[in-house]
């Protein structure tokens, strides 16, 4: 019993001491400006006659640097044929260090249809946290809701 105890400490020992936090090296993605695509949904489909769940959907640009300001020049919503439907901010906006910025697509706004998206634009005056940038879906009908997050994806470095 001795041998099995002093081995069992020794392997959580060798566990313990040799084990690397998942983001242990993980480097600070940076940039000086993206062009990023963030997916959003409208509605999706449920049940089999496929009937549309209506959503609501919230873009939020968190910007996670601590020291400096980010601009966002450009917000275009686009429909899920690739045609804008709307452009939001009339001049660029700055987004101070730790804020957010977000636009609010309505649950009765289903212009966009399933395979909406929206661009976004920003841009800093130097390399700065590359920031979050998500779409939050959110439904309820009777007394079920749903609710998810898709991650905006970089598709050009400014």
């Amino acid at each position: 019993m001795t041998g099995r105890l002093a081995n069992l400490f020794f392997g959580i020992m060798a566990v313990l001491l040799f084990s690397v936090p998942a983001d242990a090296g993980r480097k600070v993605d940076v940039s000086s400006g993206q062009k990023v695509y963030v997916p959003v949904y409208s509605h999706i489909y449920q049940g089999p006659k496929n009937r549309p769940y209506y959503l609501s959907a919230m873009l939020s640009i968190r910007n996670v640097d601590a020291v400096n300001t980010i601009v966002v020049s450009s917000v275009k919503y686009l429909d899920d044929d690739g045609k804008i439907i709307k452009s939001f901010f009339d001049q660029p906006i700055s987004i101070p260090p730790m804020a957010t910025k977000e636009v609010f697509i309505p649950e009765r706004d289903t212009s966009g249809g399933s395979g909406a998206n929206f661009i976004v634009i920003w841009e800093a005056d130097k390399q700065v946290s590359v920031p979050i940038i998500q779409a939050v879906m959110i439904g309820t009908a009777s007394t079920q809701g749903i609710s998810f997050v898709c991650d905006g994806v970089a598709i050009e470095e400014n």
